[in-house]
């Protein structure tokens, strides 16, 4: 169990990918993404294994969930500075999780 003051403590934004490319140094198929949080964070890069029910084409626009207070860590050669939130399928591949309707850039969850 946690505290709400934990749970604060997490800082969960909306997102829109901009830009989607293979993240080619990876081990296991991922994407680097290029991602709008609005005027207040502004872009942020992430790689994420995507690849089964995602492709390049398919991200651009979409808006996503993603952790943006985790220290940046390199993965596959790539500065990934935000962490895209998802859920695994009945496979374990990543669904990502979104919001179902249009919210501002960069709006905290709460």
């Amino acid at each position: 169990m946690i505290t709400t003051l934990e749970f604060d403590a997490v800082d969960v934004r909306v997102g829109e990918i901009i830009a989607a490319e293979l993240n080619a140094g990876a081990r296991k198929p991922a994407l680097v993404l290029t991602i709008d949080f609005g005027p207040e964070l502004g872009t942020r890069i992430s790689s994420a294994q995507l690849t089964i029910h995602y492709t390049p084409e398919t991200l651009r626009g979409r808006r996503v969930l993603a952790v943006v207070n985790f220290p940046p860590r390199r993965v596959a050669g790539v500065k990934s500075e935000v962490l895209v939130l998802g859920v695994p399928d009945e496979d374990g591949a990543v669904v990502l999780v979104s919001p179902d309707r249009d919210t501002p850039l960069g709006g905290r969850l709460f």
